[in-house]
This record gives C-alpha cells, structure tokens and sequence, in this order.
C-alpha cells in the first residue's frame, strides 16, 4: 500500500514546516465549517485519522481547539454522540487578530467622535449591501424555504450557517463568526445582522447565543419557520465544504 503523503519521512525541518501548514489547513477548516470530527477532517482535508488526530492532539495542547460531545438536533441515536473538536477564543484570535485590531481601533474612533449611535449607525451601513443580496434570493424562495435560503446565502459568506427545527420555529445556527472579537466589543454589530433577519424573513426572530459573548454558535429563533430536518454538527459541517 502506497504511504500517505502526510506520513512519509522527511528531513526534520521539512517536517516541521509541513505539519504547520498541516496543521493550519486543519484548524481553518474548523473555523470555516464550524464543529467537525476528526473522522470528518481527514475526509475534508483527505488526510489520514492518524495525521488528523495528530495535529488535533496538538492544537488541544496549545489551548486553539476543544472538543465537545456533537450536538444533535431532533432525536438521538444509540450510543454516546461523536466528539466533535471547536476553535477556542484563542484560536479564532489568532486568525483575526490583525483585522480585529484595526476594526476595532476604527469603531473606538467613531464611538469617541459620535457615540454609539455613530456606532449603531456604521453597523447598519455594514450589512445593508448584504442585505439587499440576500433580499433578491429570498424573494425567489417560497416562504417555507426563506429560512434554509438565508442559512445558504450566509455559508457562502464563510458563516458556516445551518438551521434545525425548534419547537414551533427553527433555529438559524452561524459556527463562525469573521467578526467576533470586534463585536464582542461592539454589541451594535450583532444587534444590526439580527434586524436584517427579522426584516428578510418578514418575523420578529430572537438571538439566543453568540460567538461574541462566549457561545460556541449563533444562534437565532426564527418563531413560526416551516420545520427542516433533524441537523447534526458534523452534517452540518459536511454540507458546507
């Protein structure tokens, strides 16, 4: 059997390098596909489990990932449910720290020059070209599809998004988040994407989680959505590729 490339020897220096860069595609793909198994990593990322589980081993050391019990949405099966693995605040920190800095230097200067209606203000400006997009899909969708269509239009936008029946509504789940550690300090940003929600969908959603404050997820009620099918982390994430 041939050997994988991700296990061949090579010189020690050569090594190094290509488990960083290894080991970076696996942390970005969990930033952008959100929860994932290792199972489902080494099919994305068509690395061997050994090699995946490898470089998880080591992104747990360094405090950039966690692993979790893999949420089910809908009935649960037998048998205790998939660890999944999720970037933790430092990891997602140390993809965006860059932007991060000079967003969030920008909004202090608005805050200071105008106050957070400024900040309110710039916000709405932020997502009123997506909103617009996001408007002419919506508007070619029947309504029981509008909210499974916003969760596709957000995915394209590197937002991970999945939706999964919620009592009498749905819930529209965000696994990533470009601009957490910025609204984290400026709530208006959050508070801005929710009302384009409620104005897409023609309902008065609720934002239960988000990444900003600490959640693993954004998370969304929509009341009165048409029921989608049971959704798993791990399926999410593979819809998403």
């Amino acid at each position: 059997m041939k050997t994988p490339a991700t296990d061949r020897a090579v010189p020690h220096g050569a090594a190094g390098a290509r488990d960083e860069s290894t080991r970076d595609r696996v942390a970005r793909s969990i930033l952008t596909n959100g929860p994932s198994s290792a199972a489902v990593l080494a099919e994305r990322l068509e690395l061997t489990p050994a090699a995946v589980r490898r470089h998880l081993d080591h992104l747990l050391d360094e405090g950039l990932v966690e692993s979790r019990e893999e949420r089910v949405y809908g009935p649960r099966g037998r048998g205790r449910p998939a660890k999944v693995f999720v970037l933790t605040d430092a990891g997602r920190h140390a993809f965006h720290q860059a932007y991060d800095d000079l967003a969030a230097t920008a909004l202090r200067f608005i805050a200071e020059a105008g106050g957070d209606d400024a900040v309110a203000e710039f916000a709405r400006r932020r997502v009123s070209e997506v909103e617009e997009r996001y408007r002419e899909l919506l508007a070619q969708a029947p309504e029981s599809k509008k909210t499974e269509v916003l969760a596709q239009a957000l995915t394209a936008d590197g937002y991970a998004a999945s939706t999964a029946e919620a009592g009498h509504g749905a819930q529209l789940c965000q696994h990533h988040c470009p601009v957490a550690h910025v609204a984290a300090q400026f709530p208006q940003l959050c508070e801005a994407e929710t009302e384009v929600f409620s104005r897409l969908l023609g309902k008065h959603v609720q934002r239960l989680a988000t990444i900003a404050h600490g959640d693993g997820v954004c998370t969304t009620h929509i009341p009165g959505a048409s029921p989608v099918p049971p959704v798993s982390d791990g399926e999410a994430a593979r819809t998403t590729r």
